[in-house]
């Protein structure tokens, strides 16, 4: 391992390499910094992350290089509306192998690690959900290795994986919790009243996710298996109410991908063996995941229509978000003895001009409907599975906005006519 202080990616990029970023928190910033500002010198280069919340990626700044992604999610949003991301339609659990298999070029890796330990191991720190995948492929590891990165348990590269260490000590990618509205609320407590005492669940980031977990304070043993956590875990585990006690796997432990939130979580993380930094191919593996019982997954859409059938991805033209762990986890939840699979989402869109139930969807099934379990929006919870379509589009339009209703209603006879 090469220790760099003169940050000259010349060294050890060649023209017309694939690099792999780690992301969200875990981003490499001084790396991507030097990307942005060298890749247009050294030529064609190309880049993969999954998520990205730094606001580095921009429109003016991507002209480096050519970015893909996993989908639009968090700043990549702003590069998705200006046709300056690659989107690649896959499970985030399926980065990992298509990074091992070559599928996702992998010339380069760009990690975030926290400083060795005493065996000279560096932490994955905020991040490990493709890390290793992408440094066992790559030809080259250069490795940012932050000081203020927490040291956390589970995965880790030890020093003879990486080529160049890059020391620097800046405060990592944080992203703070969102704004809750009396909709994020109202669906939260539609979403709350299918987690018990003891339920395993899995949840995302954002308004609705922070919502629901604040009205779990009051319950006993939950446990946590998730793609990523937020820094309402923290609130949660101090509440006494995640302890992992009854999880048939893990026990003690909550399990997960990614770090994304504040230093109060990544504080909380540091050297705390009640986390546990997982690869994709343990947090989203089917064969895992059906080792949980009551395991409770709530993931988000931007539509649904009358027959169950899920859109997390593209409005219209408008590629927003992505198919994430949605998929594993919905098919999980749906299957776990005592488990539930919930999407959850607002009612309406553009100021509650459009209704996100709607007769057709504008964009891609993410989610199937033979999967969907429990559809939730701030009006109620739509029980879908084991019902027929006709049965669907009934509950469906009970929890859409009463303003929509009727014209619903109307195509829903219409769509029964000619056959769903």
């Amino acid at each position: 391992m090469k220790v760099v202080s003169d940050l000259d990616l010349g060294q050890f990029l060649r023209p017309g390499d694939h690099i792999v970023i780690g992301h969200a928190c875990g981003e490499p910033t001084t790396l991507v910094e030097a990307l942005i500002a060298q890749g247009r010198a050294i030529g064609g280069l190309s880049a993969f992350t999954a998520t990205s919340f730094s606001g580095l990626f921009t429109p003016a700044t991507a002209d480096a290089f050519t970015l893909s992604s996993m989908g639009a999610i968090g700043a990549l949003r702003w590069l998705a509306a200006e046709h300056k991301l690659g989107v690649i339609p896959c499970h985030v659990g399926q980065i990992g192998p298509m990074i091992e298999a070559g599928v996702i070029g992998c010339d380069v890796a760009f990690v975030q690690v926290s400083p060795a330990d005493a065996a000279g191991n560096h932490s994955c720190g905020l991040v490990s959900d493709y890390v290793r995948a992408a440094a066992a492929r790559a030809r080259v590891v250069v490795a940012e290795v932050n000081e203020q990165v927490p040291v956390t348990c589970g995965e880790s590269l030890p020093a003879a994986a990486i080529d160049y260490a890059v020391p620097v000590s800046r405060r990592p990618v944080e992203v703070p919790p969102a704004r809750i509205s009396e909709a994020d609320e109202a669906i939260a407590k539609f979403a709350a009243g299918y987690i018990e005492d003891g339920s395993v669940i899995q949840i995302g980031i954002g308004a609705v996710p922070d919502a629901i977990l604040r009205l779990l304070r009051d319950r006993q043993d939950l446990g946590v298996h998730s793609g990523m956590v937020a820094d309402s875990l923290v609130d949660l585990v101090e509440a006494g109410a995640i302890t992992n006690a009854r999880k048939r796997i893990d026990r003690g432990v909550s399990v997960t991908g990614a770090l994304i939130g504040t230093r109060r979580l990544f504080g909380f993380a540091d050297r705390n063996p009640a986390i546990r930094m997982c690869p994709t191919s343990y947090t989203h593996e089917g064969a895992v995941l059906a080792r949980l019982d009551r395991l409770v997954t709530i993931n988000s859409a931007l539509e649904v229509d009358l027959t169950g059938q899920v859109n997390a991805e593209q409005s219209g033209p408008a590629y927003l978000g992505g198919t994430g762990g949605q998929v594993d986890f919905v098919r999980a939840g749906a299957r776990s003895p005592g488990g539930h699979a919930i999407i959850a989402l607002p009612a309406t869109a553009k100021g509650g001009t459009v209704s996100r139930i709607t007769a057709r969807l504008s964009g891609p099934v993410t989610t199937a409907r033979s999967e969907v379990d429990v559809i939730v929006t701030e009006f109620g919870a739509a029980e879908l599975k084991g019902r027929s379509l006709g049965e669907r589009a009934g509950r469906l339009i009970a929890i859409a906005h009463p303003d929509f209703r009727e014209d619903l209603a109307r195509e829903a006879r219409l769509v029964q006519r000619r056959g769903f």
